[in-house]
């Protein structure tokens, strides 16, 4: 038996399903997971495609060692193109979708075309089917799943779906799994629910088709196992999950605040996640997990008394919380919650609101905007409010839903100049000017302003020996110096990407192993599929689909000037206080030495000798003519 299942292709206009084998040639071209997703969707989506239309295609891919014994094999990559972004829209999830998925005996998931009215996708033991999603439609996420998990056979069933956010199309609508599993980024949800794809559902299989390798890799799961549990940081992170370090970012001078106008926040010991452990009532973890960092919550008293909720984690305490200047930590709960409930992605939503309340406070804003809503910081009803707003396309949340850049078009009157995106995605928790090789990420991330895409945890992890060991500076991992930051997030950019092909989670691997070395990971794929990896051959296929994840963005119009930072980052309200350095002096020259080491030229395009260096030299072609096109092609 081949170690990759199958690809199964639906097209929701036609109701036709097909199912062909994985093809092996692209093992050792693009691995799985993030990228096939990159590979498929490149040779597949034309420019000009409306991300919300019905040509656009939503892929679901499970990496290399997702579902297998392998520690934390959990992760399912989605793509499409962006309704938020224009570009290659891409997002992780987690729990124990993928693993079903695989075990279903499918590595690819394709979903093509719009159906005619609002269906589920049901994979059975021996058939694929479309059942009428018509009851389903207009119920929040949790609501949905447990709706179909009343029916008899999905007791036991994996799912995804939509809320009401992904439905009524706003961009940053993201897609759940049980109650804390979010592929939150980028705006898949919006492409789900443009489909009038309410959810999908796998059926509990009796026996997995997943094959073992006959090395079985017990040596390898052990070695690895046995790294996670031994972190400095394991204790912290199994216990508090994300939600415990939100004192260390702001004792580290990091935390986003209002909206990045400072990089502290007064309210931080309120908002610590960890004064959560006293509610906490369960400890969950995805498949395979040994670090378990989700949690169920139960309030003993105030407002929400014996009400049940999920711990948030890092990005959206800070997005819903210090961004916002709340540091009510059960409120922060709520939102959080209410955002996966409604199914919008919690760090776009809470940026958005962030920049609403900046603008309001500059005056840009005014009650006629807001139709009579006080936007004062820390105002958590108006918070609420906005969120229900961005889920139902309502009032001034018709506006923000559809995300910063393009609310700051709307509203105008130089908003502009305040919007913290990156090439139309909200930036996260930690303040760029703070933080230079985060900031770095950032600004040419494929995917657009996120840290989870160049997981650049190394920069305040590793000491200056071993920076000067790898990147012959100690002041890579000087978190505000410049020198030696393009290496450094080369480095994290390559492993990051090859973790989202493999399948494996970034939170054992890069917060409390951090050798961003992929000997473990190589070691792991060797024994668990018998073929011979080692971790030079995993970099050189993260550089390759880096590229092609370049390209694509290419295609669709986008070119350097969208490697940067938000002005705002350059003015003295965001910096914090300080007299801005202005882009020449320090991220211009991030930028350039970054290009370089990747093999592109001064404007960011690769160049023709390192597409044929990476197997890409057919697409030589492809790129002179976006070359000509990119410009003038405005997603």
């Amino acid at each position: 038996m081949a170690f990759f299942g199958h690809i199964l292709d639906v097209d929701l206009s036609t109701g036709k399903r097909s199912l062909s084998p994985y093809p092996a040639e692209l093992t050792w071209k693009i691995l799985g997971g993030r990228g096939f997703n990159a590979w498929f969707l490149y040779h597949n989506i034309p420019a000009g495609t409306n991300p919300l239309g019905s040509k656009n295609i939503l892929v679901f891919s499970c990496g290399v060692l997702t579902g297998t014994a392998a520690p934390a094999s959990s992760r399912l990559h989605i793509g499409a193109l962006s309704p938020l972004t224009g570009l290659l829209g891409s997002s992780n999830i987690g729990g124990d979708f993928g693993a079903k998925l695989r075990s279903a005996g499918i590595q690819s998931l394709i979903i093509r075309g719009r159906a005619a009215k609002p269906v589920t996708l049901s994979v059975g033991e021996d058939k694929v089917e479309l059942i009428d999603a018509k009851a389903l439609w207009g119920m929040d996420t949790w609501k949905t799943q447990e709706r179909i998990r009343n029916d008899r056979g999905y007791e036991k069933a994996a799912i995804v779906t939509i809320g009401p956010g992904g439905e009524n199309g706003a961009r940053f609508a993201c897609i759940m799994s049980d109650r804390d599993h979010s592929a939150g980024r980028t705006g898949m949800g919006a492409v789900m629910g443009s489909k009038n794809l309410k959810a999908i559902i796998i059926k509990d299989k009796k026996k997995s088709a997943i094959p073992v390798s006959r090395h079985n890799g017990h040596n390898s799961i052990k070695h690895y196992l046995k790294r996670i549990k031994r972190s400095p940081e394991f204790p912290t992170t199994s216990k508090y999950g994300g939600a415990g370090y939100i004192k260390w970012a702001d004792d580290m001078g990091i935390l986003a605040t209002r909206n990045y106008r400072e990089n502290h926040f007064e309210g931080v010991d309120l908002l610590d996640g960890r004064r959560l452990e006293k509610y906490k009532t369960r400890s969950r973890g995805c498949h395979r997990c040994p670090v378990r960092c989700k949690a169920e919550l139960e309030f003993a008293d105030g407002r929400f008394k014996k009400a049940k909720a999920i711990r948030p984690e890092f990005e959206p305490m800070i997005s819903l919380g210090s961004k916002c200047g709340l540091s009510d930590l059960e409120e922060v709960v709520f939102l959080d919650n209410l955002c996966s409930r409604l199914g919008l992605d919690n760090i776009s939503a809470g940026s958005a609101i962030a920049f609403a309340m900046d603008l309001w406070e500059r005056g840009i804003l005014t009650l006629d905007d807001t139709h009579g809503m006080d936007l004062t910081w820390g105002n958590s009803q108006t918070m609420e409010t906005l969120i229900r707003q961005m889920a139902y396309r309502k009032g001034l949340g018709a506006i923000l839903c559809q995300g910063i850049r393009r609310a700051a078009q709307i509203f105008g009157r130089g908003s502009e100049r305040f919007a913290p995106h990156v090439k139309g995605l909200e930036l996260p928790g930690y303040h760029p000017y703070e933080i230079m090789g985060t900031a770095l990420g950032c600004a040419i991330s494929n995917r657009g302003g996120d840290f989870n895409d160049i997981y650049a945890t190394l920069e305040y992890r590793w000491s200056s020996e071993k920076a000067t060991k790898e990147f012959e500076t100690p002041m890579s991992t000087d978190i505000r110096a410049i020198h030696g930051k393009a290496p450094l997030v080369k480095r994290a950019m390559m492993v990051t990407i090859v973790m989202d092909c493999l399948g494996l989670c970034k939170v054992p691997a890069l917060c409390l192993i951090g050798d961003f070395d992929l000997k473990g990971e190589a070691a792991l794929t060797t024994d668990l599929t018998g073929w011979s990896v080692n971790a030079k051959m995993l970099f050189a296929i993260g550089e390759r689909i880096a590229t092609l994840e370049r390209l694509f963005n290419y295609r669709h119009g986008k070119g350097r000037a969208d490697d940067r930072l938000p002005d705002m980052f350059f003015e003295k309200d965001y910096t914090p206080g300080e007299e801005p350095i202005q882009p020449a002096m320090w991220m211009e020259p991030m930028k350039q030495a970054f290009y370089k080491i990747m093999g592109w030229d001064e404007q960011g395009w690769p160049k023709e000798e390192k597409l044929k260096e990476l197997g890409l030299w057919e697409d030589i072609e492809r790129l002179k003519n976006c070359r000509r096109t990119s410009d003038s092609v405005n997603p």
